[in-house]
Formats: structure tokens, sequence, C-alpha cells
């Protein structure tokens, strides 16, 4: 039964989800090392780069974050089933739309696996101009908000019949 759902596309599907999982994890544990062996608070600064670790316990760019364990797990939860209900909706869509969705696929699981085994985010990617700081992420964050802009800019230019 399952055998028939083991195809060339679901290999593809796959292979993009791991590759970024694993490319968010890689980013993630070396920034940790080298924080580690470090006795300053940024890594790495420029003109308008600095590589500094913050630990996130909210969601996207810090929003809701608590320090309440329940309210956090619950938390943790509505994120598990917001990617199975992303997982299910994007292996019925086809093209684009499928892709940008495992691209969400991938950052979620890469920042929920944070959550579950580190009660919180390394977020480290700081761009500024000036005194001016944007909010800090990492790369699952990246990849999640590349999809979301994907699906946008897709119902934004798709030729609907009702509009």
């Amino acid at each position: 039964m399952i055998v028939k759902y083991l195809t060339k596309s679901f290999y593809t599907n796959l292979l993009i989800v791991l590759s970024i999982y694993v490319l968010d994890r890689i980013s993630k544990i070396y920034v940790i090392y080298i924080n580690e062996q470090i006795t300053r608070s940024n890594i790495f600064e420029s003109n308008f780069l600095n590589i500094t670790l913050v630990w996130n316990r909210g969601i996207a760019f810090g929003l809701f974050s608590f320090n309440e364990i329940f309210f956090y797990n619950l938390l943790t939860i509505i994120i598990a089933c917001i990617i199975f209900i992303i997982a299910i909706i994007a292996s019925k869509n086809v093209g684009f739309s499928r892709y940008f969705l495992f691209m969400i696929i991938g950052g979620a699981i890469g920042n929920l696996h944070d959550r579950i085994f580190s009660s919180a985010v390394p977020d480290f990617i700081d761009f500024h101009i000036g005194s001016f700081h944007w909010f800090i992420f990492n790369v699952s964050d990246i990849f999640i908000t590349l999809g979301i802009i994907g699906m946008i800019i897709l119902e934004m230019t798709s030729n609907k019949a009702n509009v």
C-alpha cells in the first residue's frame, strides 16, 4: 500500500525538505560551536551583517515568546500540527506551489527540532544598516520566508477565472 507513494516526486520532495533541514542543522551547530569558543557576544561583525547567537523561545522573529512552559509546549504542538497540515496541502498541489510549500516545511521542521530538543531556536543572522537592526533570524527562517513570498507571488500572478 505505501509503496505506491514512493515515486520520483516523493523522493524529490523529500530531498528538498531534508536538504533544507540539514543545511539549517549544520549552520546552527557551527554557530553554537563557534559561540562557545569565543568570549565576545558577536561572532562576526561588519557594516551590514553581524553573526550573533540569540535563543528565540517564540515563533518567527521572536514573536509570542513565553516564559510559561505550558504555553511554550502548546505553541510547539500547534506548530507541529501546522507542519502536518501544510504537508498534506503540499502533497495535493502541483507545480511551483508544491516546492514553495516544501521549502516552508523544511524550514519549519528545522526550527521545530530546536524547539523540541533545545527548548528554543538559535537565531544568529543580524542584518543592519547603521543602528537599525532587522530581526535576528536563521537559515530555516530564510527558507520559510522564501516559500511564503513564492506562494504570494504565485497567487498574485496566477490567472484566476473568478477575479
